[in-house]
């Protein structure tokens, strides 16, 4: 029987099985602020050392500020966390970008831009959208924190073997349809369960002609259907990226490898645990309007009303969310009035989309009112940015390009909305809190985000046009 990709990134890197758990080397393991010190707290109290620092990177981003990058962080629980990371990877020996470094940015943005992922490798991270690496064909997922100390002292991670699912996604997206509203399709398909215990291979036209920065989108928010992992085979379009970026192979090893990668297919006769397909001609923007990634629709829809859901379970859950959300089944969703937008976070925080994002606001300025936080993945995003202008056009619109960081997504740093605030984000998770106490969170793409700043309501760029 032949393998799936998923199978055979884990088989080599299997160090020993005892027919319960496998243990798996880790090829890359980075670090952010946020849950790590713990895990140093562990190794010194063990007395152990970090087992290969030079597979280890730390990056602040969750809790730097993102309009003066060098300003104090004023929460002193969040300002002492962040003091730790630098402390801990300077004690073990482990490098670390710090506000000013000129590779800083979100764990999993610098790490693709950088090179220092390949097709085939193993990557953990203490954070859920380590998925977004799965882009590249690398086995990539969160871990928790006692995870992060063994790792960090082995350099390996007993586990499970996840079973294995594949989305086909045919055809080609309508206009005006992105990664986003594909990922955001498919999780409204499966629900917020519905990769539960599975890593996730998506194939099909549709997926092949996403670029790498959509595919990275799409695995980036896998793990919102409850999949432990992402993967998408490499291709021309993943070796075109790698190719001379700062962590890439180079000369003969550079053929080596690239001759492996391409290896890295699921055989024809592979056999998944589980197949959904998707239309990619019917996925159109899409847009939530609940508190988890699976409430979401069409924009060109209406909210939905409970009574629509046959499931008890998802029912009151569409009554909660609504009552939250201070909506009203029936209401167009082009209707839906917005206080504020954040473009950025790991899922949209890459040039191309800050392109994207220009490219509708290039001759309107922001509705009245209407708060935007336009934050870049990492400085290197922000300086290629500005060195295509972009920053000159989002400053014309009334946009301040922000330095990177996590910002609105995770809103552990001074980026928070206030109680009612309604935003159209392109973050990952439109939870009751995420982006701040009483904060209402609708998940677009950074298209339709821009949009609905210019209209002041949600809208795509083609409503501008009329």
């Amino acid at each position: 029987m032949g393998r799936t990709l998923a199978e055979k990134v884990w088989n080599t890197h299997v160090v020993r099985s005892d027919g319960r758990a496998d243990l798996l080397y880790v090829d890359l393991h980075l670090l952010h602020e946020v849950n790590t010190p713990i895990a140093f707290d562990g190794l010194r109290a063990a007395g152990r050392r970090v087992r290969r620092p030079d597979l280890t990177l730390g990056t602040e981003d969750h809790l730097v500020p993102t309009r003066n990058l060098f300003g104090r962080i004023t929460e002193p629980a969040m300002r002492r966390q962040a003091a730790l990371l630098a402390e801990n990877c300077a004690e073990f020996g482990i490098e670390v970008y710090r506000r000013g470094d000129r590779e800083r940015g979100i764990a999993h943005v610098i790490a693709p831009e950088l090179g220092l992922v390949h097709p085939g490798m193993t990557v953990v991270c203490c954070d859920s959208h380590t998925t977004t690496m799965g882009a590249f064909g690398a086995l990539a997922f969160g871990i928790g924190t006692s995870q992060v100390e063994h790792v960090l002292a082995t350099q390996t991670l007993p586990m499970t073997r996840p079973k294995t699912m594949r989305v086909t996604v045919t055809g080609t997206l309508a206009e005006g349809a992105t990664g986003k509203d594909l990922i955001l399709a498919l999780i409204a398909e499966i629900g917020t369960a519905g990769g539960q215990g599975h890593i996730v291979e998506y194939q099909g036209s549709a997926i092949e002609a996403l670029s790498m920065e959509a595919r990275m989108t799409v695995c980036n928010m896998t793990v919102e259907a409850g999949s432990r992992a992402g993967m998408i085979a490499p291709d021309d379009k993943t070796i075109a990226y790698l190719r001379g970026r700062p962590h890439a192979p180079s000369g003969a090893e550079w053929a080596a490898e690239e001759a492996y990668w391409r290896t890295l297919r699921s055989d024809d006769d592979a056999v998944f645990d589980k197949e959904v397909v998707l239309d990619g001609d019917k996925i159109s923007p899409y847009v939530t309007w609940g508190t988890n990634p699976a409430q979401g629709v069409p924009l060109d829809s209406t909210v939905p009303h409970p009574s629509s859901f046959s499931d008890p379970v998802e029912r009151a859950a569409a009554e909660r969310a609504l009552a939250y959300m201070d909506l009203r089944p029936g209401t167009f969703l082009r209707d839906v009035e917005i206080d504020a937008v954040f473009i950025g976070s790991c899922t949209n925080g890459r040039i191309e989309d800050l392109r994207a994002a220009a490219e509708v606001l290039r001759g309107r300025t922001v509705a009245p009112g209407v708060e935007v936080y336009l934050v870049p993945g990492s400085d290197t995003v922000r300086e290629q940015a500005v060195a295509e202008g972009l920053d000159e056009v989002f400053a014309a619109a009334g946009v301040e390009l922000r330095t990177s960081g996590c910002s609105l997504c995770a809103a552990v740093n001074e980026d928070r909305l206030r109680p009612g605030q309604r935003a159209a984000s392109t973050n990952n998770r439109n939870f009751e809190g995420r982006q701040g106490k009483g904060a209402r969170t609708h998940v677009v793409s950074p298209a339709v985000a821009a949009a609905s700043a210019v209209a002041g309501r949600l809208a795509a760029p083609a409503d501008l046009e009329q």
